[in-house]
Parts: C-alpha cells; sequence; structure tokens
C-alpha cells in the first residue's frame, strides 16, 4: 500500500499519542496482571517453540521410527485441538477465563512431560504416545479461547490494541529464540531432555496464570444452558457479523495456501535451488524479524477501518511465494519473507483487537473458537495436495499456485460491505482499569 493510500484508511490518534506515546504504551508494563499473563504467554510459546525439533527428533531417534510413525503422533496431537476447538470455547465463556488457561497451561505440562518421559526410559508404546500427544492437542484447544477472551478482563479498553501487540512481541521473540534453543537443547541433551524443559515451561505459565487473582465478579456468570444451546449463541454471534465470518472464510483457504507454501513447496524448492536448509532458515529468520517488527507498528497505527486495514495487508503475504516461484535472489526472497512477517502481524493484532471490542465479553471465547476452527480447517488439505501439485505443476508453479490463492481470496473479501465499513469506536483513555 502506498503512503498516501495509508494515510487515507488510517490515522494515528493525536488525542491517544498525547496521553500515551510509546512511553504510555509500555506504561501498561506495570500494571501487575497484565505482566503476569505478558510472562505467562511468552513462556507457553517459548515452550511450544521447543517442542516441534524436540518432537521430531526424539520420535524419529527411536529404534524402528520412520516418518510414518512422527505422522501419527502429529496427527494425534492434531487432530483433538481441531475436534475440541469449540469445547474449550464453551468452556471458557462459562468458567473463569485464568482458571480455564491455567487447567490448559498444566494440562499441556503434562502431556509433554509424559512424552519425554516416555523417551528418556525408552518405554515408547504406540498407543501412549499417541495419548500425550493427544492430551497437549486437547490442551491447545482449551486454551487459545480463554486467552483472546481474557486480554479484555486484564487491558483497558482502550489500550486493547497496545496489550496485543505487546503479548504478539513476547511470542514472537518466544518463537524465534525457542526455534534456535530448542534445536540446540535436542542436539546437546537428545528430544527427551527438551520434552522436559518443555513440559517445565508449560508449568510455570500455568503458575503464572495462578497469580493473576482476578476479582470476583468482572465477569458475571450467566443464565446456564446446555453446550448444544451455547454453541448454537456461539454461532448466532459469530455468524451475525459479515466482516467476521467473511474473514474467516478468507483464512480458510490463505491458510491452506501459507501450509503448502511454508509445510511442503518452500522447503522442498530450497533443497532444489537455494543451496538447502541454510536458505530456509534464512526465509524463516526474515519472517520472524519481520513479526518482531511488525510489533512496532501495531503499537501506533490506529486504523479508522482496521478490517479493512487488516485484509489489504494480507496481499502481501503472496509475495515471498511469487518471489520463490519467480526464481529470485536469495536476498530477494528473504526481504519478502520479512514483509509476510510484517503483514501477518500487524493484520492479526488488529483483528485480535477488533474482535475483543466488538464481540459481547460473555460470548468471546466461543466466536474465537469457531474463528480458530474456520481459519484451520482446510491447512491439512494444503498439506495433503501441496507434493501434488509440486509433481503436476513442478515446484516453482505451485508456489505461484499459492500466491494466486492469497490474491483472490483477499480480493473477494473486499467485496463485503462488512468489511469495507466497519469502523473502529471513538476512545478516550482510561483513567483507571
Amino acid at each position: 500500500m502506498e503512503p498516501a493510500e495509508w494515510v487515507g484508511f488510517c490515522r494515528f490518534r493525536r488525542g491517544d499519542a498525547t496521553v500515551h506515546g510509546f512511553t504510555g504504551d509500555l506504561g501498561l508494563l506495570r500494571d501487575r496482571r497484565f505482566t503476569l499473563l505478558l510472562s505467562a504467554r511468552t513462556i507457553s510459546v517459548l515452550g511450544s517453540a521447543f517442542a516441534p525439533v524436540a518432537l521430531a527428533f526424539g520420535i524419529l531417534g527411536l529404534p524402528g521410527a520412520t516418518a510414518t510413525t512422527l505422522s501419527v503422533v502429529l496427527t494425534a496431537e492434531a487432530l483433538p485441538m481441531i475436534v475440541f476447538m469449540l469445547a474449550g470455547g464453551v468452556i471458557a465463556d462459562r468458567l473463569p477465563r485464568h482458571r480455564v488457561m491455567m487447567a490448559g497451561e498444566f494440562l499441556m505440562a503434562a502431556g509433554f512431560f509424559a512424552l519425554a518421559v516416555m523417551l528418556l526410559t525408552g518405554w515408547t508404546p504406540m498407543p501412549a504416545l499417541v495419548t500425550a500427544a493427544a492430551v497437549s492437542g486437547i490442551a491447545t484447544a482449551i486454551t487459545f479461547p480463554a486467552l483472546t477472551g481474557i486480554i479484555p478482563e486484564v487491558v483497558p479498553l482502550d489500550r486493547l490494541q497496545t496489550g496485543n501487540a505487546l503479548l504478539g512481541l513476547g511470542a514472537n521473540a518466544s518463537r524465534v529464540a525457542g526455534a534456535v534453543l530448542g534445536g540446540g537443547t535436542v542436539v546437546l541433551f537428545g528430544g527427551g531432555w527438551a520434552l522436559a524443559v518443555s513440559g517445565a515451561m508449560f508449568a510455570v505459565a500455568g503458575v503464572l496464570i495462578a497469580l493473576l487473582r482476578m476479582e470476583a465478579g468482572e465477569r458475571p456468570p450467566g443464565e446456564r444452558h446446555s453446550v448444544l444451546k451455547d454453541l448454537r449463541d456461539g454461532w448466532r454471534e459469530f455468524s451475525s457479523r459479515q466482516w467476521l465470518w467473511v474473514v474467516v472464510a478468507q483464512f480458510s483457504l490463505l491458510v491452506m495456501a501459507v501450509q503448502a507454501g511454508h509445510g511442503v513447496l518452500g522447503p522442498l524448492l530450497a533443497k532444489e535451488t537455494l543451496g538447502g536448509p541454510a536458505a530456509w532458515s534464512a526465509f524463516l529468520a526474515g519472517e520472524a524479524v519481520g513479526t518482531i517488527a511488525g510489533v512496532l507498528v501495531s503499537i501506533r497505527v490506529r486504523p479508522r477501518r482496521p478490517i479493512l486495514v487488516a485484509v489489504l495487508l494480507c496481499l502481501p503475504i503472496a509475495l515471498p511465494y511469487v518471489l520463490l516461484g519467480l526464481d529470485a535472489p536469495l536476498w530477494g526472497i528473504v526481504a519478502g519473507a520479512f514483509v509476510l512477517g510484517v503483514s501477518m502481524d500487524v493484520f492479526g493484532v488488529l483483528w485480535q483487537t477488533t474482535m475483543q471490542r466488538e464481540v459481547p465479553a460473555e460470548s468471546l471465547s466461543r466466536v474465537s473458537s469457531y474463528d480458530m476452527l474456520g481459519s484451520l480447517m482446510f491447512g491439512p488439505i494444503g498439506l495433503m495436495l501441496a507434493g501434488p501439485a509440486a509433481a503436476l505443476f513442478g515446484t516453482q508453479g505451485a508456489l505461484l499456485g499459492c500466491a494466486v490463492i492469497v490474491v483472490l481470496c483477499t480480493l473477494a473479501t473486499l467485496l463485503s460491505p462488512g468489511v469495507r465499513n466497519l469502523r473502529a469506536p471513538e476512545l478516550t483513555p482510561a483513567t483507571s482499569h
């Protein structure tokens, strides 16, 4: 987007900037509850970032293990996450969200400690590995909807965007650090010990969430209903907002393309023509740096039409796939990955903040669970189709196809009046929390 066009869609709210500024924004870190939530989330994501390398090499290092073994374990983790996501939203809307998050973190710790013990002792029957992986998947389904809902309970309304951005900064930094530290731990001590470290991080995150001590009465309990009625009510809140379900539909296709490009096609092209793992590591590093840089943008930008700006920021996601498909030099591809990282981070902050402002607090976790379920449901299809697409069209052709999917689904989303016209509310700085 050109700077002049950006000014047309966005503004830096002078009133907020005068009262807050960067110093005022960072002043949110003086709030005890936000600091606890930020610390817990950062440590939890660090544990999650350890897990992929630790689990992959730990499982593949087992006697007789094959790629199929790893696939079965990863599927056992992914499927329960999808199946229980809606239930996680209902639970988080019914119960105190900090307790739900705490339970999810401790359940995650239990799953990873179990995997670690099995790898360290050598007792690794497949049913036990699958069960432990499934526990971690269920824990993820419980934790994420509660996280979306708890942020407005901790952060003042006028600082929601800053709070989401700072949480994103902690998570992005943890992903970068975890990828490096997790690999080093696996090399030095083995996958079992790396999984034990992950479990310990989840346990620490659970303790920090327990220390939040949310005040009674901050979220009054509503009338109790059956789970099915809660799900129907959550669906009504979700489907009644055109901007919400349209963008989720967009992301079901966009995530499918990104999963194919990042999970299979990008690494395959790196192996074929770019020099192997080092080149793909450079790509991922460029993307990671972009997500961190995006935080600085997302803290300060205040779009009048946040969803319109967020959707427009999806167009640059196609850039690295175009560069990969056109055989661009590695430095250009890494630069494209940086742009992707910035775009995705700012999108995420604008999206979360808008949902938290527009959706009633008593339904927010259920709506978030529909959001996550819809956005992720076609991801496995992208992974399955990537290999056949590369064989049929060539790796570069398949990557260009991913770019086309991203652009077309984004342009289609812009046809929605709800996406184009939703305006952010005028807010005044809170004098107290």
